[in-house]
């Protein structure tokens, strides 16, 4: 028997290391107080618009009447809610049209911005790339009524195509006061208006991925499609998992001042949805409990779906939006 193995000490278990007690809330705001401040101007505004008008959905169970306000007007329970369940023609007309819309936006906008960022990505040429990100940025500043014009004024009966084909003696039509084309009309000005502004996260997420990775590929005989498909298009899942959740949250919404500006050129069958209902009902009609209502469970289904999303994307792999 070897003499170091007779004499050495038998192996213990190092003791865990102490932890450290936390530091009190006083001193952690202490320590953290340039940070804090510096948030201080953003959660006053979000608390201030955004919390704080979530007190005026007591609305929906009460029968409101504004010159009576919310203390005085009388508590009706869920009588505004009936509207949901009777099978009001005007409501089912809303329903509909905003989830053919959300169908429409979900398939046809969500994936443009991606599209775009791949392309402009692939232009080699940086100076080329900047002058068409510029271009492809500013219809994102310009106003809906603005938008609406342009439109208006390229498509409409008299419009500029309308009067190219008129002199070379050929039929006209007209796409703004058509209801069939109502709602591909609604898909291309916002596909027009935002495409490129939704794409400059993509584009910076394009450049943050590793270029050892595409030169790896390439070593191995990648072509730039198969780069694409390998390397590129894994780097943008985190991201685009995170704004398609982020997107369900407001797939209901569908656009209130776009399409309040040209519903009288359509009627309402054709253009009322679920944010116009509440300003026709509410506003208009006076019937503000019935509104209010309809605007609560829109933002509630709105709610279930982030958290529905976030729960799948956590079961495949995915970070999410938060971690509970």
């Amino acid at each position: 028997m070897a003499v170091t193995d007779m004499q050495s000490p038998p192996t213990t278990a190092s003791p865990p290391p102490a932890r450290r007690p936390r530091p009190s809330l006083l001193r952690r705001i202490l320590r953290d107080r340039t940070v804090l401040l510096l948030a201080l101007p953003g959660m006053v505004l979000l608390i201030g618009f955004q919390y704080f008008p979530l007190l005026g959905n007591v609305i929906a169970f009460q029968d409101f009447q504004p010159y009576l306000g919310t203390d005085e007007s009388l508590w009706n329970g869920l009588d505004n809610f009936r509207i949901l369940v009777t099978g009001d023609p005007a409501f089912l007309n809303a329903l509909r049209n905003t989830l053919v819309l959300t169908l429409i936006q979900s398939v046809m906008i969500f994936p443009v911005p991606i599209v775009l960022a791949l392309m402009v990505n692939s232009l080699m040429s940086e100076k080329l790339r900047q002058g068409v990100m510029s271009v492809l940025y500013l219809p994102h500043f310009l106003s809906w009524v603005i938008v609406v014009a342009v439109f208006q004024q390229m498509l409409g009966g008299s419009g500029m195509v309308n009067n190219l084909l008129r002199s070379n003696g050929l039929p006209t039509f007209d796409v703004i006061g058509n209801a069939d084309l109502f709602k591909v009309l609604l898909t291309s000005q916002v596909i027009w208006k935002d495409t490129g502004w939704a794409a400059i996260l993509f584009i910076a997420v394009l450049a943050g991925i590793d270029k050892s990775l595409y030169e790896a590929a390439a070593v191995d005989g990648a072509s730039r499609f198969q780069q694409t498909l390998n390397v590129t298009l894994p780097g943008l899942r985190p991201i685009v998992i995170l704004l398609f959740i982020l997107q369900l949250g407001n797939s209901l919404s569908v656009g209130f001042e776009q399409i309040i500006l040209q519903q009288q050129a359509v009627g309402i069958d054709a253009s009322e949805v679920l944010d116009t209902y509440v300003f026709n009902e509410g506003i208009a009609g006076g019937q503000w409990g019935t509104a209010a209502a309809v605007g609560l469970v829109k933002s509630v289904i709105g709610l279930i779906l982030v958290l529905a999303a976030n729960k799948i994307a956590h079961a495949m792999g995915e970070e999410g939006v938060y971690r509970a």
